[in-house]
């Protein structure tokens, strides 16, 4: 066996081999067992990912009937926060990660003092707060939108009209559009502030767009740093709906761009782990296009990101995969994407009252692959699973995603 490899469940290596994650192994006696922060469908694709690795599993999540802590070996049912809880975690596991973007931080810096943590608990910090993020983009030399920081009446009195129209973004807490508003006028932004109880906001200038993409790339802690392909964006409401990822689907010196900037955030925060960074491209030969260079970063999760679910069928490294890696601080080689693929969220606005939606009529058509998360129940906006379309060519593809939309319900694109 590879002293890199990582050990069957149970086993342990020889005593004072390097483990996979970078510890000696001397007086280890416990199963070597990654961890991970929150119990949604991203975390069950991390334990599934970590489990066919050999690696055992914890989760830490309050709901008994989390989708990620029904699969995995360990379910640690408790908040977030509980000391229990967190020392359960840290003595069950060498390494932990997060599985969304709003773990509490400081149970990241506390669960740091017992093992390997990734990524640290500063960068989920700073991608937790959008001024501090916009800050660290800017520092990394990464084009943003115009932007004020709203916390005081002075500050909101003082905004430049240059801003407006903009979109009222809470600094914290907000998600798939969730805490944002839009805004036109003065009046508008004021009522916006009064209406979001007066919490600490960032103000956005509403640019021209022509299309979202975003990069994830994983970083190890040697800093080498790999990425998967740019992937398009379609989102509704506020939460993504399409990616479509496939060889000429954007300009060359756009990806090259995207990847760089993405490369660099990372960087600068010395992150160790998978991030995801999402991108506006701006109609080209606007004002704002002009003096931005066509490309300004929008925001980043520190986490895998439902953009690159394709990656679990079309690549032969997927997003979950270089989370196990860069946790056990295995080697990280590029991902190759071997099809083309389009993805389409599965939300539960598809499901009729009562029934299930007509999946067998959809893995009828080529290329179809099926990812449900164990959800007991669907609702209106919850993500409930995703369909990943691959083939041998993008017209393929294309055209089995499309009947698979019309079957499913889902709007075209």
């Amino acid at each position: 066996m590879s002293p890199h490899a990582p050990p069957l469940h149970g086993s342990l290596p020889p005593e004072g081999a390097d483990l996979p994650w970078g510890g000696p192994a001397a007086g280890l006696m416990k199963e070597i067992t990654l961890g991970v922060m929150g119990g949604g469908q991203l975390g069950r694709m991390f334990v599934h990912a970590a489990q066919r690795m050999g690696y055992f599993t914890a989760v830490l999540d309050p709901d008994p009937l989390s989708p990620a802590g029904r699969v995995s070996h360990h379910h640690i049912q408790t908040a977030y926060t509980d000391p229990a809880g967190l020392q359960q975690l840290s003595e069950r596991c060498v390494a932990v990660t997060t599985e969304f973007e709003n773990v509490p931080a400081l149970a990241l810096a506390q669960l740091a003092k017992a093992c390997t943590v990734s990524p640290a608990a500063n960068g989920v910090a700073i991608a937790q707060d959008r001024a501090r993020e916009k800050s660290h983009f800017e520092s990394c030399g990464v084009p943003v939108a115009p932007y004020a920081v709203i916390e005081t009446p002075v500050q909101l009195a003082v905004v430049s009209e240059d801003l407006l129209p903009g979109i009222l973004k809470t600094a914290s807490m907000g998600y798939d559009g969730k805490g944002q508003v839009r805004v036109t006028t003065r009046a508008e932004l004021a009522a916006a502030w009064d209406g979001l109880k007066h919490v600490p906001c960032v103000l956005e200038k509403m640019l021209p767009l022509q299309l979202e993409c975003s990069v994830i790339v994983a970083r190890g802690g040697d800093g080498v740093c790999v990425n998967l392909p740019v992937q398009r964006n379609l989102h509704r409401d506020g939460i993504l709906a399409v990616t479509e990822v496939y060889e000429g689907n954007l300009p060359p010196a756009l990806v090259e761009r995207a990847v760089a900037a993405a490369k660099s955030i990372a960087t600068g925060l010395q992150y160790v782990g998978v991030l995801c960074v999402e991108f506006f491209v701006l109609e080209p030969g606007s004002d704002e296009a002009i003096e931005l260079g066509g490309l300004v970063v929008n925001e980043m999760a520190p986490r895998p990101h439902n953009s690159g679910h394709y990656s679990l069928d079309a690549c032969d490294v997927s997003q979950f995969e270089l989370q196990v890696r860069t946790l056990a601080g295995l080697p990280l080689t590029q991902p190759r994407q071997h099809s083309p693929s389009i993805m389409l969220n599965l939300l539960g606005d598809i499901w009729p009252e009562g029934g299930a939606p007509p999946w067998a009529d959809v893995l009828a058509l080529p290329g179809t692959h099926l990812h449900l998360y164990g959800k007991a129940k669907a609702s209106k906006g919850r993500k409930m699973g995703h369909l990943t379309v691959t083939g041998d060519t993008v017209e393929q593809v294309r055209a089995s995603a499309l009947r698979a939309a019309v079957r499913l319900g889902i709007a075209a694109f």
